[in-house]
């Protein structure tokens, strides 16, 4: 095992432990790579930067089937390159450029060969999509609700400003007049309760694979 790898375990470990600073430190040490491999497909900044989100949430949902055996790094970019296929398809554009980085790993590979895509494959990922949009909805409406019992008025400004708004870090802080590091402890929070109101559901592996994937 190497030290990178090693060093990424004990990352990972702390995430499960709920460490909010390893969830930011995670994210400080591969976000940058990751926005760049994926606005380098997409041309798009702010589309960039949402499907990098969904990579992160993906990661969060999945972690407890996380082999520590896989690379991290890889097994980001594979979460990366799944999103921004889905991204892609929904746009009626075929990706025409490896999905993965050169040196990822090719199991990581997400795309199919062939020109098109059957029928059945495309009625299959809007239902899905359907599936995906109802659970998320409903682990949110569980979340907010929650949040309103308790009276956790500052928690759902921030969820609406980093999930609804699209504002950074810095800049839900700055409104909110709290630390950024705060921020990051809502967004933390908020991921991984909606992680635990979806997979409560008991979804079929199809939707949401990143629950049940155990590479």
């Amino acid at each position: 095992m190497t030290s990178s790898t090693q060093s990424d375990n004990l990352l990972i470990e702390r995430v499960r432990a709920g460490e909010a600073d390893a969830w930011g430190q995670l994210i400080a040490q591969f976000e940058g790579r990751l926005l760049a491999f994926v606005e380098s497909r997409t041309k798009n900044r702010s589309v960039a930067e949402d499907l990098v989100q969904e990579t992160f949430v993906g990661f969060l949902t999945s972690l407890p089937n996380y082999d520590e055996r896989r690379p991290l790094e890889g097994y980001l970019f594979s979460i990366a390159a799944h999103k921004l296929t889905d991204h892609l398809r929904r746009e009626g554009r075929r990706p025409t450029l490896p999905l993965v980085p050169e040196g990822g790993s090719k199991a990581s590979s997400w795309e199919p060969a062939g020109p098109a895509r059957p029928a059945s494959s495309i009625v299959r990922s809007g239902e899905r999509r359907q599936l995906e949009e109802h659970a998320l909805a409903e682990a949110i409406a569980q979340q907010v609700a929650h949040w309103q019992r308790r009276g956790d008025w500052q928690k759902l400004q921030c969820a609406e400003l980093l999930f609804l708004r699209g504002c950074p870090n810095k800049e839900v802080a700055t409104r909110l007049g709290i630390s950024e590091q705060t921020v990051a402890n809502y967004k933390f929070e908020l991921v991984a309760r909606l992680r635990t109101a979806v997979r409560g559901q008991k979804l079929p592996e199809e939707v949401f694979p990143e629950l049940y994937e155990a590479t």
